[in-house]
């Protein structure tokens, strides 16, 4: 329950802003009826409870998800099986994502139902699968992340001289819409697992980026089906933005089918894994009963958190909107810019990217920083969207096209870490907040504009928030590099102080497990009388154990978990026999313990140190 706290701490600090803001609007010039007032709030407590589950749920189940699966794609013996697992992945998860589905059917609106909705949502599911596939090739071959970005988007620009506005804002709305609550976390998950089982020296930058190169897969998807189809533009239809009366009402009618969502959201990867886990993981059922535990939490959360943003807060933006733009353009673009600067901090996939950023440079890059930055280039982009909207001689290409070439020219000259990180916020940054709250605020002003158009304004606004973290992120990972800022391994640690000579005396067990039952292998230790161990994975050394992937070249062994545990030498023969004396441990985990004395090497620092230098006890 403490990580539950945790979590609903982070979120509360992250939500209040937002609240505060609606309020101050609501209480000083913007005019909102009782109900859809009172269900704002409503709304605002079931997301700070939903988004807290949710996260919860996905650091017990996705994450270790995604490291299982990872491992399966990586431990591949042909490419064809990685290339029909990352497409797998990346179509299941992408198909059913409940952002996707709402982009499908406004677009199915929009063009009068020209492009169905179901179209529009296979193509951009397959577009991501074939780009999810790619970018697993590109990180096990160690291909250079900005050289794959730049040939992507060389594609993409060329593209886009063949389609429509109306295409551009879409393929690009698609892109911020697949990278969604569900989708990020596991998609994050993948990728950092592939980083550590490739290893090598590009590790840290390895850990990110493969949401960056699946939000291009939509991109190109839609592009494509506008170029073979030869259709050029779409025929903007007038649609229904009123607004839901009631507080209970709208949030009861929403909750069924949002539960409904949810669940085949959540299904296609669920039955991926216990597929791939009767097959071949067979993890423990310690492990399996946490996941378990954790998809159920994911769902109660998605499903709290997609009911308040539909329910409670897509009325009150569309009415903010509304209010703005009837007394002020100039106030419209101002209030654009304050609210971006704090919603972007209420997504949640934000929040899991944040937590990955922090663990793979071991806290090194500032999270408020990121943050910071995220929230500046967010309120930049959605103050011109709104420009847009005010301003019809504005259009969506003069931002999206010089915004997304500059962020690749910065990528050569940029902390090389920074380049993925800022791909992957591109996608984080325009999720279910953007495509809910911010995206009813610019249809609700596109209504009151006469010379602005409902469907065709209000999809680029997701597509500029897609953009503007790429872009902002980018120039803080060049200042990084220009002040010459070094990130340094997660090994490194810092020299211990000396301690007292009677605390020397130590012997060090190491225990080899198959994968899956270290945290057991650390709970009977602590029974024993351990304080602490280390978790790391190795490798198998036979030679008939090894992989060679074709064409990639890369060698891989199978994982084991290994356990490292320092202890006072009275304790360590207790703790090593009760170790053995666990037979799940030494039939299903294969245990093997090793012990031997430890000598503690201690180094003073310089100016501290006796002559001779270093010290050392044993």
């Amino acid at each position: 329950m403490s990580l539950l706290a945790e979590k609903a701490k982070d979120v509360t600090r992250t939500l209040l802003p937002v609240v505060i803001l609606v309020l101050l609007l609501c209480l000083t010039i913007v005019d909102v009826e009782a109900g859809v007032f009172i269900r704002f709030l409503v709304g605002s407590a079931m997301l700070l409870v939903g988004l807290s589950i949710f996260l919860w749920g996905v650091e017990l189940a996705m994450n270790p998800i995604g490291e299982h699966m990872s491992r399966e794609i990586a431990t591949s013996r042909t490419p064809l099986k990685i290339a029909l697992l990352g497409f797998l992945l990346g179509f299941l998860i992408t198909v059913a994502e409940p952002d996707l589905l709402v982009l499908g059917y406004q677009i199915e609106a929009a063009s009068g139902g020209a492009l169905s909705a179901s179209v529009i949502v296979y193509m951009v599911s397959i577009g991501v699968g074939v780009l999810v596939s790619l970018g697993i090739f590109r990180l096990l071959g160690d291909m250079p992340f900005n050289r794959f970005m730049l040939i992507t988007y060389v594609i993409i620009f060329i593209l886009s001289a063949f389609v429509s506005e109306e295409f551009m804002a879409i393929s690009f709305d698609a892109s911020g819409a697949t990278t969604g609550a569900l989708t990020t976390p596991f998609v994050l998950a993948i990728s950092l697992g592939l980083a550590n089982i490739k290893g090598g020296r590009h590790t840290e930058e390895n850990a990110f980026g493969l949401v960056g190169i699946m939000s291009a897969g939509p991109i190109l998807a839609v592009m494509l089906l506008s170029v073979l189809t030869e259709q050029k533009n779409i025929a903007s239809v007038e649609i229904d933005v009123g607004v839901a009366e009631g507080v209970l009402g709208p949030i009861l009618d929403a909750l069924p089918s949002i539960f409904v969502e949810s669940i085949v959201a959540l299904l296609p990867i669920t039955l991926l894994f216990f597929i791939f886990n009767f097959t071949r993981f067979k993890i423990s059922r310690d492990e399996l009963s946490r996941i378990i535990k954790g998809l159920l939490l994911i769902l109660a959360g998605l499903v709290l958190f997609l009911t308040a943003t539909a329910s409670g807060f897509m009325d009150m933006g569309r009415i903010m909107g509304m209010e703005l733009a009837g007394m002020s353009r100039w106030l419209l673009i101002g209030i654009g810019f304050l609210m971006g600067l704090i919603v972007v901090l209420v997504e949640p996939a934000v929040h899991v990217l944040g937590q990955q950023i922090e663990e793979v440079t071991s806290g090194h890059i500032p999270l408020n920083l990121i943050r910071i930055t995220l929230s500046i280039g967010v309120g930049l982009a959605i103050a011109l969207s709104m420009v847009r909207i005010v301003i019809p001689e504005v259009k969506l290409w003069y931002f999206i096209i010089p915004g997304f070439a500059l962020a690749l020219v910065l990528s050569f000259v940029s902390e090389p870490i920074f380049v993925g990180i800022a791909f992957d916020a591109g996608g984080v940054a325009s999720g279910p907040m953007t495509a809910t709250f911010v995206l009813a605020f610019a249809q609700g002003a596109a209504t009151v504009i006469e010379t602005a158009d409902v469907m065709i304004d209000g999809f680029g606004v997701i597509a500029m928030v897609a953009m503007a973290p790429v872009f902002s992120l980018m120039v803080l990972g060049t200042l990084f590099r220009h002040a010459r800022v070094e990130f340094p391994s997660r090994k490194e640690k810092e020299a211990p102080s000396l301690p007292p000579e009677e605390e020397l005396q130590h012997n060090c067990i190491m225990v080899i497990v198959n994968r899956g039952f270290a945290e057991s292998v650390v709970d009977a230790a602590r029974l024993a009388g351990a304080t602490g161990a280390t978790i790391i994975r190795g490798r198998g050394t036979q030679e008939d154990h090894k992989v060679v992937l074709p064409i990639i070249h890369v060698e891989l062994q199978p994982e084991r978990e290994i356990v490292l545990l320092i202890t006072g030498a009275h304790l360590s023969e207790q703790i090593a026999d009760n170790l053995l004396a666990d037979p799940l441990l030494v039939r299903e985990g294969e245990m093997a313990v090793f012990m031997v004395p430890t000598e503690a090497l201690v180094k003073i620092p310089e100016q501290d140190a006796p002559p001779g230098g270093a010290s050392s006890g044993t």
